[in-house]
């Protein structure tokens, strides 16, 4: 199998245009083959979504464990809220 240069992590390189098909009573993006092995993904696995700060959104591998300390975090802000806003000043 080729495999595939790696892409720099801060790279803007557009590989793909995919469009938004809807699929039963929700919506998806559909991958080739040659994207999922450019971006060596698997079918069943999970990509964590977040927004940038240019408005765009970026698709990261999900990982069990920060996504744990993401809620626990969450939590304790929710629940600190008002103590970490007199902290922040």
């Amino acid at each position: 199998m080729n495999e595939q240069p790696k892409i720099a992590p801060d790279s803007r390189q557009i590989i793909a245009t995919v469009e938004i098909k809807k699929i039963g009573n929700s919506s998806g993006v559909i991958l080739s083959k040659e994207i999922m092995a450019r971006l060596n993904l698997n079918v069943g696995d999970e990509l964590s979504v977040s927004l940038t700060p240019e408005g765009g959104i970026r698709f990261t591998p999900s990982d069990p464990h920060f996504d744990k300390a993401m809620e626990v975090a969450r939590r304790g802000m929710k629940r600190y809220r008002n103590a970490l806003a007199e902290l922040a000043k």
